[in-house]
C-alpha cells in the first residue's frame, strides 16, 4: 500500500510537491517528533492491518528514509499513535493504542532512533480502544494519556504518578 505525504514549498501554503512512501498495511494514524535527536521531524505510522509501526526518519531536504518497522504483536491492530517523553529522560518515546488486544504500548526511545523494551498498559477486556490523546492532565510535568473506548463507551484517563 502506498500513501502520500505533501511538502509545502510555497509561502502562501500551496502544496506543490508530492512524494509517496510505502507503509505497512492499513495505516490508521500518524504522529511526528524528533526520535533520533537530529533536529528533524520524523513520522510514525500505526499500521492496523499488519500489526506494526512504521518510522520514517526525516532528512534535511524534507524527504524521509524508507520505513523502519516495529512490531506490535499478533492481532494487536494498532489504531492510534503519538510521541512524547513518557519516562522523563528527555528522549521521545512512541505510544500506540492497540484495538485488537485492548492495551497501550509505550516503546521507550534511546534518542538515536532505536527503542528499548516495551511498557504495556491494559485498558480492559472488550474495551476496544479507538483513539488516544496525550497531555499533562494533572499539571505534574509528566505526560498522561486518555483513551476513548468503543467497546465500553467510555473514556479512560491514565495519569503517570511516578
Amino acid at each position: 500500500m502506498r500513501h502520500t505525504w505533501w511538502k509545502n514549498l510555497v509561502e502562501i501554503g500551496i502544496c506543490t510537491t508530492q512524494t509517496t512512501y510505502s507503509t505497512g498495511l492499513s495505516p490508521w494514524s500518524i504522529a511526528t517528533g524528533d526520535l533520533n535527536k537530529d533536529a528533524l521531524l520524523d513520522i510514525v505510522v500505526a499500521n492496523y492491518g499488519d500489526d506494526s509501526i512504521s518510522i520514517f526518519f526525516g532528512q534535511p531536504n524534507g524527504s524521509f528514509l524508507s520505513q523502519t518497522i516495529l512490531t506490535t504483536g499478533l492481532k494487536s491492530e494498532p489504531y492510534s499513535i503519538s510521541v512524547g517523553d513518557f519516562n522523563q529522560d528527555t528522549l521521545l518515546d512512541i505510544i500506540v493504542m492497540n484495538n485488537g488486544v485492548n492495551n497501550v504500548y509505550v516503546f521507550l526511545g534511546y534518542g538515536n532512533g532505536t527503542f528499548k523494551g516495551l511498557t504495556v498498559f491494559s485498558i480492559g477486556f472488550g474495551s476496544l480502544p479507538i483513539s488516544l490523546a496525550v497531555g499533562d492532565f494533572n499539571n505534574d510535568e509528566k505526560l498522561d494519556f486518555a483513551i476513548a473506548n468503543e467497546g465500553t463507551d467510555n473514556l479512560k484517563i491514565i495519569l503517570q504518578t511516578c
